[in-house]
């Protein structure tokens, strides 16, 4: 599957810092260690509505990680994935009569024009789920061999993953197990289905089903669960151990501690990523943005309306990025604001010395992603700039290649 264009990234002098984020496994920010190529899978969506803000915070968020690794020197190797076969998919083309595959088409063509938009630097691979049915009905059927993986017994032909084979289950969300069954039934799990050996157990294949999309397999006919695809295609590129496995902060369970417990049990080794990393909710004026209470705000919708995709950037950034933060017509105001007094600052003969902004950028947004620390050292210069501080003439060139490269600001 194609992804997007890729911006260009303007050079900046030097080298920035390693970058330190919080890991949801341990609760502390700590190090990023890579080797020469940094390792990073984000969850991508699933193509039946594209693209919400939640949607573009998240991605905006490590797209910040990709930018600074390669900033460190790193190389990046970046894998996505787009699930596009999947209950809520045949849902929506049910509801709206709709051919899936054409649904998946479009909606996933309209998340490509937002990311290349929003400058977001596209994955290496960016993988769907039905192109990858092979390698994920290939290690199915590792699982049912090795005995993490059972077949249901009733002749539906699905196939559960067993919790009770993998003894650090539960190690990357730390929930408790009431807490996970909740989630469980939130997020597209069955615990109370008959037949399954435990409540948690994940389903890795759905059998045949009469008038439902299917493949063959190493397994049979049928579709993959949704956590088995993460995991088959995460370790087909990136291999075990990989650094930062990424999302929005409602897939640290199930479906991260799936993936990574999937993983484990197929390879023997641990961990599955060496960081967890999630990105907060956005909500829309103080209540929680989703499909149920039809209050989900689309980027491409924005655009439309003739908003600069760079003021939804800044809009987006200006919070910490793992905060649950609300979507407000003051937010964009101010990021409209923000975005006009930098463009007019850069547009300047002169400015004061543009080195400590980029010291500064790269100091906060190494620790942790702060990207209102960064964003505010940027307002800082931009404030002096404009009236009429400083009489360095790299200056503003110097700032609008700090804002693209490690923000993806373009003035």
């Amino acid at each position: 599957m194609d992804s997007w264009q890729s911006p260009e990234l303007p050079p900046l002098p030097g080298s920035g810092a390693a970058l330190r984020l919080y890991d949801t496994a341990t609760g502390e920010v700590r190090p990023t260690a890579p080797g020469r190529t940094a390792r990073m899978y984000v969850c991508g969506i699933t193509p039946y509505d594209a693209t919400h803000l939640g949607h573009a915070a998240t991605y905006l968020a490590f797209d910040l990680v990709n930018r600074l690794w390669r900033d460190a020197g790193h190389d990046v190797t970046y894998v996505q994935n787009v699930t596009d076969i999947d209950d809520p998919l045949l849902e929506r083309a049910a509801r709206d009569h709709a051919d899936w595959v054409v649904l998946a088409m479009s909606e996933t063509a309209l998340f490509r024009e937002d990311m290349e938009a929003l400058r977001v630097l596209p994955p290496a691979h960016y993988i769907g789920a039905v192109e990858s049915i092979g390698e994920i009905g290939e290690l199915i059927a590792k699982m049912l061999v090795s005995g993490s993986a059972y077949q249901l017994g009733d002749g539906t032909g699905d196939i559960y993953y067993d919790v009770s084979t993998q003894q650090r289950f539960g190690y990357e969300s730390g929930y408790d197990e009431a807490t996970m069954l909740g989630y469980f039934a939130e997020r597209g799990g069955d615990p109370d289905r008959p037949g399954k050996r435990n409540r948690l157990d994940a389903l890795l294949w759905r059998g045949a089903r009469e008038g439902e999309p299917r493949w063959e397999s190493a397994v049979g006919l049928g579709r993959p669960g949704w956590h088995i695809e993460c995991a088959a295609i995460a370790l087909g590129r990136l291999g075990m151990t990989f650094d930062v496995q990424g999302g929005g902060s409602d897939l640290v369970f199930p479906h991260h501690e799936m993936s990574a417990a999937h993983a484990e049990s197929l390879t023997g080794e641990w961990p599955f990523a060496r960081h967890y990393v999630h990105a907060g909710m956005i909500g829309l004026d103080g209540e929680k943005m989703s499909k149920s209470r039809g209050n989900l705000v689309f980027v491409s919708r924005l655009r439309g309306e003739g908003v600069d995709p760079m003021a939804i950037r800044l809009a987006l950034l200006a919070q910490h990025y793992r905060s649950d933060r609300s979507w407000t017509g003051d937010a964009l105001t101010a990021a409209q604001h923000r975005i006009a007094l930098w463009r007019s600052a850069v547009d300047g003969a002169t400015g004061p010395d543009a080195a400590p902004v980029l010291a500064r950028v790269r100091e906060r947004l190494s620790d942790d992603l702060d990207s209102p620390a960064a964003i505010a050292a940027v307002d800082r210069w931009a404030r002096e700039a404009v009236s009429g501080q400083g009489d360095d003439k790299d200056a503003p060139k110097l700032v609008r290649a700090v804002a693209d490269a490690l923000l993806g600001v373009k003035l």
